[in-house]
């Protein structure tokens, strides 16, 4: 029997974290010691709080039954005190703010609410992949808007061509930025929002993977600035160590909430509400952010050290814990790659995720991108074998 894929399988070629920790099992099965900073997969454990309350919410609900579509309603109150507590913004826990189960599923499906075939999205690269992926499964067109040196890695909205401004239906955007480290500036973030509602563009902001994760002046959020046209995706996974338990929310203009509700309920049965009750747990934490916080920042500072002491260009991350560091001249981010793996240290190549820009060239080429989500020790040590054995 032949099985036959679909032409959209068969053109989407590899995940690129996919392809890291299949590197990364592949150097350990050869006996290598292997400091990994490819993947955004934080090693520390899920603080003691969320487990307690996961596991008093598994007994509690332990004849609830199938969760709910839009998320329980404890858990949307408490992302809707979150968001008040944390940017002054009020959004109403029945109408604008929605569960997600992370925010993989909810970035890759929520194209789907408003996009037909061949509508443009607007996507940044380098960026996530599934901005791209999600836009090509609802049978929409991406267009990339790079990031680079240039631009200060901030999207440079008023050089997309006004026809494609015309047809476009979704911007995405994150800052703070995977995996630049920008953080956006509230004059930015102004001028977005109104170059959007020129052209009546949905803003899909992807801000709450790293809002809590940075160095200097706090990051605010885009719903501080505008709610209509706006949605904004949270996710618990990067500062609260909880990749594992698949959960995030969205919040903003309650109509593009109450659409993708309506997906939601057609691809999956809601995060189960235990989860919910962790989260909960979590969000209503304000000490645990800034013990994450000063941890990446001694990662981030050892790193940083070590980076320069072998003559690499200055990387200046602002948030999250990504550093996007540009390699020497003459060398491509693969090559750095490729060095670094010598090392025993494994990071993600530029261009690995990102794609070309109208301009035809792949802004992530000369960059690789570490993770520091490495034990402090792995760390330090990582930084040791640089200073000794990194030479160009």
């Amino acid at each position: 029997m032949n099985i036959k894929t679909s032409k959209l399988i068969e053109s989407s070629g590899f995940y690129a974290f996919a392809a890291i920790d299949k590197k990364v099992q592949e150097l350990k099965a050869t006996g290598r010691e292997v400091i990994d900073f490819g993947v955004g997969d934080p090693k520390a454990p899920t603080p003691d709080f969320v487990i307690d309350a996961l596991c008093t919410g598994v007994r509690a609900r332990a004849s609830y039954g199938y969760p709910s579509y839009v998320g329980d309603i404890s858990f949307r109150e408490v992302a809707a005190k979150y968001m008040q507590e944390t940017f002054g913004v009020e959004v109403d826990s029945e109408t604008e703010v929605t569960v997600s189960i992370g925010s993989k599923e909810s970035v890759f499906h929520f194209p789907r609410a408003f996009v037909d075939s061949g509508d443009i999205v607007i996507c940044p690269t380098p960026g996530y992949p599934p901005y791209k992926k999600g836009t090509e499964y609802a049978g929409g067109v991406p267009y990339f808007v790079p990031l680079t040196e240039e631009n200060d890695f901030l999207m440079d909205y008023e050089s997309i061509p006004e026809e494609i401004a015309q047809k476009a239906k979704i911007i995405w955007t994150c800052y703070p930025n995977s995996p630049t480290g920008k953080l956006a500036p509230r004059e930015w973030i102004e001028g977005l929002v109104a170059w959007a509602q020129k052209y009546e563009i949905i803003i899909a902001a992807d801000e709450g993977c790293y809002h809590e994760i940075y160095f200097g002046e706090k990051p605010i959020s885009i719903l501080e600035i505008a709610k209509e046209g706006v949605v904004v995706f949270y996710s618990l996974s990067k500062t609260f160590n909880m990749t594992g338990y698949r959960v995030g929310f969205l919040a903003g203009d309650k109509r593009i909430i109450a659409a993708f509700r309506k997906i939601k309920t057609q691809i999956d049965s809601g995060c189960p509400t235990f989860v919910q009750d962790g989260a909960s747990a979590a969000l209503g934490n304000k000490s645990f952010p800034e013990k994450v916080r000063k941890e990446y920042k001694t990662k981030r500072e050892i790193l940083l050290s070590a980076l320069a002491s072998v003559g690499l260009p200055p990387c200046q991350s602002e948030g999250t814990f990504y550093l996007w560091q540009k390699a020497p001249e003459g060398f491509s981010g693969k090559d750095l790659a490729m060095k670094l793996i010598e090392l025993g240290i494994v990071v993600t190549p530029g261009e690995w995720i990102s794609d070309k820009a109208f301009d035809g060239k792949n802004p992530g080429e000369n960059f690789v991108r570490f993770a520091l989500v490495a034990t402090l020790e792995e760390v330090k040590a990582a930084a040791l074998k640089i200073e000794a054995e990194l030479e160009f």
